[in-house]
């Protein structure tokens, strides 16, 4: 009799096992979703950028240092590697802020119709990086969450989860939205 009560913890034992240990996987894959969105997102950002700038370079061609404020900021994001990349965002996009800034001072550039199409562009991939930050950050808490709670702790340190760290802008003054309304 003892014996079958043994087999049978063991059993409800490795079945709860198992399962933590799905659940985990499925939060780690729903973090690693999340990440790709975001970095799908800010592609399609780092490609309207070089289309922004030549057309504000057009119109003011004195405005050299916001130009290539915009341009070195933007390569240094590209090139960041994905862990990194929320503090490269942040640093794109102030230099952006400023780019979009430069328009209040021509007229013409304002009300040029490309300029207004990138304008609008540049607002719809900026609301969807803020949903796929959301996404990735609400995704990290739950699998950092589950990771640290007893008894889920003991699958995931058993198979080597770790936290994730959240997409945070590091500077105060980053944490502004671009301002794209004109």
């Amino acid at each position: 009799m003892v014996k079958y009560i043994i087999i049978a913890l063991v059993v409800i034992i490795l079945i709860w096992a198992v399962a933590t240990y799905n659940k985990l996987i499925s939060f780690r894959m729903k973090v690693k979703e999340g990440l790709s969105t975001i970095d799908v997102f800010l592609k399609k950002r780092y490609d309207l950028i070089p289309n922004l700038v030549e057309t504000v370079k057009g119109y003011a061609s004195h405005e050299k240092t916001t130009l290539n404020q915009v341009i070195e900021a933007r390569n240094k994001a590209i090139s960041a590697p994905i862990e990194d990349k929320s503090k490269y965002e942040g640093e794109l996009s102030n230099a952006l802020s400023k780019l979009l800034m430069l328009s209040e001072n021509y007229p013409n550039l304002k009300a040029d119709s490309q300029f207004l199409n990138l304008q609008e562009q540049l607002q719809t991939i900026e609301s969807e990086i803020e949903k796929s930050r959301r996404y990735y950050n609400g995704a990290v808490r739950i699998l950092n969450t589950s990771i640290q709670k007893v008894p889920t702790c003991i699958i995931a340190s058993l198979f080597k989860f770790s936290k994730e760290p959240f997409f945070e802008i590091e500077n105060d003054n980053e944490r502004e939205n671009i301002k794209v309304k004109f």
